[in-house]
């Protein structure tokens, strides 16, 4: 399905795999440590998730870091971490790796998230075509004048190969092109950020949840094709994120977020992915500027 069409109709999908996969989540839960690895894109939800879950869950440490979501992925086939945070799916090849090494990897959508494309605040560029935005990229376009803007290089800020960010990007926005060789990869999105916000005429791409209290850089509208009127993923007051826009598909770069474990969870990791899946971890996730999963209606 394209980008563009993309819709995610899949809360009773969520609902079931929740309740066939987790089961009903034990009340108590039994001492011991959940060792969380992967996505950048996901470390600011993660460690909040973490961070509360302890607090009501005291016998249980829950242990977070990044790397991207490559790493994560790698950890969790080679058995050392008891969950993988994704923000793509899981490669084919990454799959047949898991099945060789005896990992029956199970897939939780846990949230949803949209990609946004940043500029220096000062840039007078306010939207982009996907076309543009991909020809920006791939090294194409290298001018700002080419794309409404004033004379100076365009200097693009990317994330490393082993982002699920980055691949996501690659796959949705370039059609699997190739970037282009001079993009500067920065280690997540933060950095991103940071880079952009002191460039004036920098570019990068990266999470919302990142973005929507900067000051510094500024999020482009982007159009799903030339005769499509431009779509922010950020709602009129300029502090929210737009849930209707990202759930119908009318923002063309949005996407899963997701929490691979090795098999079904068991104990403290079953319980606390029930947690997460549930009203207080999607509530979470809110606050911190990711998107919820959808409601479904009666």
């Amino acid at each position: 399905m394209s980008q563009q069409t993309r819709t995610f109709p899949l809360s009773r999908l969520h609902r079931w795999l929740a309740t066939a996969l987790l089961g009903l989540a034990p009340t108590v839960s039994t001492a011991g440590t959940i060792t969380v690895k992967g996505s950048d894109t996901m470390v600011l939800l993660a460690q909040k998730w973490a961070e509360v879950y302890q607090e009501q869950h005291p016998a249980v440490s829950i242990q977070v870091t990044g790397g991207g979501s490559g790493t994560g992925i790698a950890a969790l086939i080679n058995q050392t971490c008891s969950m993988a945070n994704s923000s793509r799916e899981l490669k084919g090849s990454e799959r047949k790796l898991a099945l060789s090494s005896g990992v029956d990897v199970k897939e939780f959508p846990v949230a949803l998230d949209a990609i946004c494309v940043v500029v220096h605040k000062d840039n007078p560029v306010t939207e982009l075509t996907m076309e543009q935005l991909a020809s920006i990229f791939i090294g194409g376009v290298n001018s700002w004048t080419q794309v409404g803007g004033r004379t100076g290089p365009i200097v693009r800020y990317s994330r490393e190969n082993n982002s699920g960010t980055y691949a996501f990007f690659k796959e949705h926005v370039l059609k699997n092109k190739d970037y282009a060789p001079d993009c500067q990869t920065m280690p997540g999105t933060s950095a991103v950020a940071d880079a952009v916000g002191n460039d004036p005429n920098g570019i990068g791409y990266g999470g919302v949840a990142y973005f929507l209290t900067r000051s510094d850089c500024r999020i482009v509208r982007i159009k799903a094709a030339a005769d499509k009127p431009a779509v922010s993923p950020v709602a009129a007051d300029g502090r929210s994120i737009d849930y209707a826009r990202i759930y119908s598909g009318e923002y063309a770069i949005s996407r899963s977020l997701y929490c691979y474990t090795p098999g079904a969870p068991k104990g403290d990791a079953q319980a606390y992915l029930a947690w997460i899946l549930g009203p207080d971890g999607q509530a979470i996730a809110k606050e911190e500027g990711y998107i919820p999963l959808p409601v479904s209606k009666p």
